[in-house]
């Protein structure tokens, strides 16, 4: 009965101090009196070995069971249910722009710069249920792999999938990825637009100068993290294609435009991060994380359901029970 219920008014409570003395003094001073049936045809029974005789106590239980019940009755018993409503309030709409060109296939993160940025991504991903995110994959073109999306299966599945597009003509056209990523994000009526763009090298591709295009962001707000990715110094990196189809690799200079990609990040209010290992690209993800913000209101509703009218029920129930056994089953009793 007493299972998850709380009390309003708890300082009633103290009153149950009273209940072992009454138990006490009904047991240790309350004297039984010996009564007499009478009945014709009948000789004089003792009843104190009686049966009956023996229950009469338990009158006294029923009335300090009462007394308890009325005590935490009074104490307002109750009982509480909480129900919560999450309303997101500033939604962001988040583009991550991905180079795939061959060099992203290096070796100086592990196994390579392209599978450790699809985990930090994907965990990326998991750390923004309230927010909608798309994929656009560039090398000498540029084209989108998942418009912003709040389903986040399809956006993992995809993510999964990027790999390096022979298909593609190889190069590094981050005027082409960026000018695809406002694309999606200009008509956005989301009060945030951000686009976190990565490469690996530096601008040799594509008809589009990544100036004219971080000019372009700007002018529709859009906000842009560029992330340089790549050791210092030299990388084993893919050189050639073999006649079975593989890569060879050779150790080769890392080159990043870090000029550029400090350009675009400055003209768009964003930042400009270089990650030169996996510990430092997967910091690199949660610091973005930590910058942009979701503002979520919560709202909870609690629920108060009064339980008194049970325990004054079952007192009265007891009472009348044990008013009733008073006047018939133990009325010969005086």
């Amino acid at each position: 009965m007493l299972k998850n219920i709380y009390f309003a008014d708890p300082e009633f409570l103290i009153i149950l101090i009273i209940i072992p003395f009454a138990i006490f003094f009904w047991f240790k001073f309350g004297k039984i009196t010996q009564a007499t049936l009478r009945h014709p045809g009948l000789s004089l029974l003792k009843l104190n070995n009686s049966l009956i005789s023996k229950l009469r106590p338990f009158l006294n239980i029923f009335r300090i069971i009462v007394i308890l019940l009325l005590i935490l009755a009074v104490s307002r018993p109750q009982s509480k249910s909480s129900s919560k409503r999450i309303k997101t309030s500033r939604g962001i709409d988040i583009v991550m722009v991905i180079d795939i060109s061959s060099s992203m296939l290096s070796k100086d993160l592990k196994p390579d710069r392209l599978t450790a940025l699809k985990n930090v991504a994907s965990n990326f991903i998991d750390d923004r249920p309230n927010d909608r995110i798309g994929l656009v994959v560039y090398a000498a073109e540029s084209y989108t792999k998942t418009p912003v999306t709040t389903d986040k299966l399809i956006l993992k599945q995809s993510l999964s999938e990027i790999n390096y597009e022979s298909l593609l003509e190889d190069g590094t056209a981050i005027g082409m990825g960026l000018s695809t990523a406002v694309n999606r994000l200009k008509e956005s009526t989301a009060k945030s637009k951000v686009i976190i763009l990565l490469t690996d090298g530096v601008n040799n591709s594509g008809f589009i100068d990544p100036r004219i295009a971080a000019e372009l962001a700007a002018e529709y707000e859009i906000k842009t993290y560029t992330i340089g990715l790549g050791t210092n110094g030299r990388a084993l990196a893919p050189v050639s294609i073999l006649p079975n189809g593989n890569f060879q690799f050779s150790l080769t200079k890392v080159e990043i435009d870090e000029d550029l990609l400090r350009y675009i990040s400055e003209k768009t209010s964003g930042r400009y991060f270089r990650a030169t290992d996996n510990l430092e690209l997967q910091n690199i993800y949660e610091e973005i994380n930590k910058l942009e913000k979701t503002e979520i209101t919560e709202t909870i509703f609690t629920n108060v359901s009064e339980k008194y009218r049970s325990y004054v029920l079952i007192a009265l129930i007891l009472f009348i029970i044990e008013i009733i056994a008073r006047k018939t089953i133990f009325k010969s009793f005086i």
